[in-house]
């Protein structure tokens, strides 16, 4: 039989891809240094990334041939064996871990299963009548037939019948198909499990040199692309100068200034009168006019740059790129991963989208799957440190014991309220914090509490209610124009450790338990909506940020759980891997959860597709609760070696940490050595966060570049 095997790159081929960078990056940062008020950085960036990802692709596409040919000569002396099944071992209780279970591999090593595969294997009943493919989220109708719930919703908008058996049918008439929903997935784990036990060393051989040649094609697609871009923005920049001389010539055009700018030009005239900075979703990114400002409106400026972590007088244009190169090279191998992840993903969602009207390129000419890099690349570089902007010391805030158990921003991020041992809730308006001298800051609300304090929750609809958990177990709802508490809820037998306000519903709230429950509560009865019995303590709670029906759980069992509301005798979905308790839960967004663990890691979930995205080290957590909190794009997190650690959600190695040193510490305390930060809290689409230590120290931090 013949076969055909691509040639793989010469090493001249290679050789002119490492001159051509870099005689490139040369031309860039050394020889152009006007270019360096432009923002461009990132496409340079972008192109570094991308040289080396074309030569280590082909280096391993090299290497992969030699191996081929080598298993050609000894491909009768190898056993044909599939992969091995790892022995289940029983889980080691929540206190002891002496011997803890290796982790499960990297979710970018993970294989995709075909649907193809899946549909030779299922019955008739498994597809769904309207779309003839795998159900998707099965609904049963009330006269026994299961539907796609996206294809039977859209049927219904038309008609009001079932499409198979024509039975009146309106939306109230459908149930959630539960069983069905697991009886696919069991399937697909099945079939996934099959592909890896019958694949044969050749077949695995192939399809590795085929991903590595997809690969090289991506990598010559996106360089041609970032070419382009290259020189579109020459021209603008070339267009921008002739404008301003003719400008500069006629005092009079300048009242024209914004009509006789052209797209591109715009675009540069706004990146050379301003600092690069891309603010995330805040109002703070509006262009300056470049007349004069009075002292009063440069101050506020620079006020406004010190939340956002840019520095106008310390920080050069040469400075930041400077900055972002460290960062690029600090985790290189990183970035390459999760460049080949971006794309191989939006390939295969291209795939999907073949049959529909798409447009897969963006505005730049990139494909979607390098413009995802592309905006990972911008806001991994765009910080590399955090900064102080206040603090408040101890001694001023709170009396011993000082551990802050939790650190809470209300709706509007105007107030932040503080909460610990101390048995008090402390309500601080932010911008008298930051701004005035650290001798002043006095909270505008104090709520003294009967019980140490473990949690607080901020109601997401209306600004003056809090709640807050304690180590009684009581969950209270207090009104912080009047200081006195709304509701008090008693059921729990054991400390509560979490209490959250559901973001749709403003009178839902849930809570959580060391008695292995999780309760459902609404502030207009008394008594609890729903209870969850677990088989093991709970340690956090949180809502889905789109919707009331869905609640995650961090628990002592060494597992996050996702519940749907309406169907608690089972979670939705479980997330293992950590192979301790699980101190925390956060959502990114509607689909994304983070947890943190005492393994000392962290980890990202795929809530909508029971996926793993990601496991973050570099912190230390093996006992205390260390706080977690999340943005959009940036996960931070305390740790036990008293620092603040923030990760990128798309890069596995922290991007940024800060410590506090014991020398700002009172030196007469004893064990200054043992402190750890207990609390962590992002203010809402800003750079800006508090921390707070067991020490009772609290800094607002901001990321800078």
């Amino acid at each position: 039989m013949t076969k055909t095997v691509t040639n793989p790159p010469s090493t001249s081929h290679r050789h002119s891809a490492v001159l051509f960078f870099h005689h490139f990056f040369f031309f860039f940062f050394i020889r152009t240094p006007k270019l360096k008020s432009l923002t461009t950085k990132p496409h340079l960036l972008l192109l570094l990334l991308l040289c080396h990802s074309f030569i280590g692709s082909s280096n391993a596409l090299i290497r992969t041939q030699k191996k081929k040919k080598q298993k050609k000569k000894k491909m009768g002396e190898i056993p044909s064996t599939g992969a091995l099944v790892p022995a289940v071992k029983p889980e080691p209780s929540p206190e002891s871990a002496a011997v803890e279970p290796s982790l499960p591999p990297e979710p970018q090593f993970q294989t995709t299963v075909d649907e193809d595969v899946i549909m030779e294997d299922a019955d008739k009943d498994m597809l769904c009548p309207i779309c003839m493919q795998i159900i998707k989220d099965a609904f049963l109708t009330a006269c026994g037939h299961s539907f796609c719930y996206m294809c039977i919703v859209t049927h219904l908008h038309n008609k009001s019948n079932c499409p198979c058996c024509s039975h009146y049918l309106t939306v109230s008439h459908m149930f959630p198909n539960f069983l069905l929903d697991k009886i696919l997935q069991f399937l697909k784990k099945n079939s996934s499990s099959q592909m890896a036990n019958t694949a044969s060393p050749f077949q695995n051989l192939r399809q590795a040199l085929e991903q590595i040649q997809s690969d090289l094609q991506y990598i010559k697609e996106d360089i041609n692309s970032v070419e382009r871009h290259k020189i579109e923005l020459y021209r603008g920049k070339e267009r921008f100068l002739v404008r301003t001389r003719i400008l500069v010539n006629d005092p009079l055009a300048t009242n024209s200034w914004p009509s006789s700018i052209d797209e591109h030009g715009s675009a540069i005239i706004n990146g050379a009168h301003s600092v690069p900075v891309v603010q995330m979703g805040s109002g703070n990114s509006q262009s300056q006019k470049p007349d004069v400002m009075p002292q009063t409106k440069f101050q506020g400026l620079q006020r406004k740059d010190a939340y956002s972590g840019l520095d106008l007088q310390s920080v050069t244009p040469s400075a930041m790129v400077v900055a972002r190169k460290r960062q690029i090279y600090s985790q290189f191998n990183e970035l390459q991963k999760c460049y080949l992840r971006k794309r191989r993903y939006w390939n295969r969602q291209s795939h999907k989208w073949e049959e529909r009207d798409r447009n897969t390129v963006s505005r730049e000419g990139y494909n979607l799957g390098l413009e995802d890099f592309q905006s990972v690349l911008s806001t991994f570089t765009r910080y590399s440190r955090l900064r102080v902007l206040a603090e408040l010391r101890h001694g001023d805030l709170f009396q011993s014991p000082n551990i802050v158990s939790s650190i809470e921003f209300d709706r509007d991020d105007e107030l932040f309220a503080t909460a610990g041992v101390s048995r008090r809730i402390k309500v601080f308006e932010f911008s008298s914090v930051v701004n005035e001298p650290e001798d002043v800051h006095c909270p505008i609300v104090e709520m003294p509490t009967r019980s140490k304090l473990s949690c607080l929750s901020w109601n997401k609809n209306m600004k003056n209610h809090i709640a807050s958990s304690d180590y009684e177990g009581i969950v209270t709802v207090w009104d912080i124009t009047t200081c006195q508490s709304v509701m008090e809820y008693e059921e729990h037998e054991k400390r509560a450790w979490s209490v959250d306000f559901s973001h749709t519903e403003p009178s839902m709230l849930v809570s959580g338990s060391d008695d292995c429950k999780v309760k459902i509560w609404c502030t207009k009865q008394e008594a609890s909506v729903l209870t969850i019995d677990m088989k093991a303590n709970i340690c956090s709670v949180q809502y889905n940020p789109g919707s009331s029906i869905y609640v995650a759980v961090g628990s002592a069992d060494h597992h996050t759980h996702y519940y749907d509301l309406r169907n608690i005798s089972q979670p939705l979905h479980t997330f293992s891997g950590t192979s301790k308790a699980v101190s925390y839960v956060k959502f990114l967004s509607n689909y994304e959860l983070a947890s943190a663990s005492t393994d000392s890691t962290l980890r990202l979930w795929d809530v909508k597709e029971n996926l793993p995205l990601g496991t973050y080290r570099g912190h230390t957590n093996e006992k205390n609760f260390v706080g977690l909190s999340v943005n959009s794009e940036y996960i931070a997190c305390g740790s036990e070696t008293n620092e603040v650690y923030v990760y990128h959600k798309a890069i596995s190695k922290p991007m940024a940490r800060y410590k506090i040193d014991s020398s700002e510490l009172n030196e007469n305390e004893d064990g200054s050595g043992s402190y750890f930060i207990s609390a962590v809290s992002w203010k809402r689409d800003s750079p800006t966060m508090l921390a707070a230590n067991s020490q009772g120290t609290l800094k607002v931090l901001v990321l800078a570049a």
